[in-house]
C-alpha cells in the first residue's frame, strides 16, 4: 500500500504526464492567416448534451467564459479593426455577453484567469464589439470558434453552438504592410543585408572585390557601424590592399572609440599592428 501511495503521489506531482482520460470539453486551436496577419484562438469545446444552452446553461446578460476550462485566448500579430475600434497586436482573454438578439465580444487584458475573473475589472476591457444573433436551421453539438469570411484584408470571428451563430467582422492592415514591403524592396538591400552578404563572401573565400563593394554600400547606409569597417579592412588585407585597409581600420577604430566599445577597439588595434608590419 505504501508503494502504491508513493507511485500515485509521484504521478500527481510530475509537471508533465499523459492525460489519463479524455476531457469532457476538449481543447482546440484555430490558426488562420488573414492577408499578412496571423490570428490564433485557443479554447475548449463544451457539448450540448441535450441541454438548453443560451438563456439557460449560459444566461443572457452575463459575462460568459466563451468555452470551458482555461481562458479562451485570442492572439493577433497585427492590429485588428472592429468597426471604428482598434485592437492592438497581442494576446487577450476572449469573453462574451450573450443576449437573445445580440452578443458582445470582449477582449480582456489579463490572460491567467480560470474562466471568468474572480473580480471583473472594466479597466481591463481592451475592446468590446457587438454583433447580431443568427438562429441557425441546424444544431451545432460542440461549441466552435472559427475565423471565417476570409478576404485579403478582412475576416470574421464566428462563434457557434446549439442553434446560435454570431459573427464579428474585422479588418487587417494588409495594404499598409504590402506597401511597406514594396517600398523596402524597391529601396534595395539594407546596410545590414549588404554587411551579411559581404561577411559570407569573406568567410567563404568568394569574390572579395564584390564583398568590398558591398561593405562600401553598407557603410553608406550605416556610417557609424564600426563593425562594418572592421570587416571591410579584413577584406582589403586579404586583397593585398594594405594602405586602404589601414585607412579603413583607422576610421572604424575612431568610431569604436567614440562608442567606447572595447572589444572592437582591441580588434582594430590588432589588425592595424599586423598590417603595418
Amino acid at each position: 500500500m505504501k508503494t502504491l501511495f508513493i507511485a500515485i503521489s509521484a504521478l500527481l506531482t510530475t509537471s508533465t504526464f499523459a492525460q489519463l482520460a479524455p476531457q469532457a470539453s476538449p481543447a482546440a486551436k484555430v490558426e488562420q492567416r488573414v492577408g499578412l496577419t496571423d490570428v490564433t484562438v485557443k479554447y475548449s469545446r463544451p457539448s450540448k448534451n441535450n441541454r438548453t444552452i443560451f438563456g439557460d446553461l449560459v444566461p443572457f446578460g452575463e459575462v460568459w467564459r466563451t468555452g470551458a476550462n482555461e481562458n479562451t485566448l485570442f492572439t493577433c500579430s497585427d492590429d485588428l479593426v472592429f468597426g471604428k475600434d482598434s485592437l492592438k497586436a497581442g494576446t487577450y482573454s476572449l469573453y462574451t455577453m450573450p443576449a437573445k438578439d445580440s452578443w458582445d465580444l470582449i477582449f480582456y487584458s489579463t490572460t491567467d484567469n480560470w474562466g471568468n475573473p474572480e473580480k471583473w475589472d472594466d479597466s481591463k476591457v481592451v475592446l468590446k464589439t457587438k454583433a447580431p444573433v443568427v438562429n441557425t436551421k441546424w444544431t451545432t453539438e460542440s461549441f466552435v470558434i472559427n475565423v471565417t469570411n476570409l478576404k485579403s484584408d478582412a475576416a470574421a470571428i464566428q462563434l457557434m453552438w446549439d442553434e446560435t451563430s454570431v459573427s464579428f467582422p474585422f479588418t487587417v492592415p494588409t495594404d499598409s504592410k504590402v506597401m511597406a514591403n514594396i517600398d523596402k524592396v524597391m529601396a534595395g538591400p539594407s546596410g545590414n543585408e549588404y554587411y551579411s552578404a559581404a561577411n559570407y563572401y569573406y568567410e567563404s573565400g568568394k569574390d572579395l572585390t564584390k564583398a568590398n563593394e558591398w561593405c562600401s554600400k553598407a557603410i553608406a547606409g550605416e556610417p557609424d557601424a564600426f563593425w562594418i569597417y572592421l570587416l571591410m579592412a579584413k577584406i582589403q588585407v586579404k586583397q593585398g590592399l594594405k594602405k586602404e585597409a589601414i585607412a579603413t581600420a583607422e576610421k572604424g577604430k575612431a568610431i569604436a572609440v567614440k562608442a567606447d566599445y572595447q572589444p572592437y577597439i582591441k580588434q582594430f588595434d590588432a589588425l592595424l599592428a599586423e598590417t603595418k608590419k
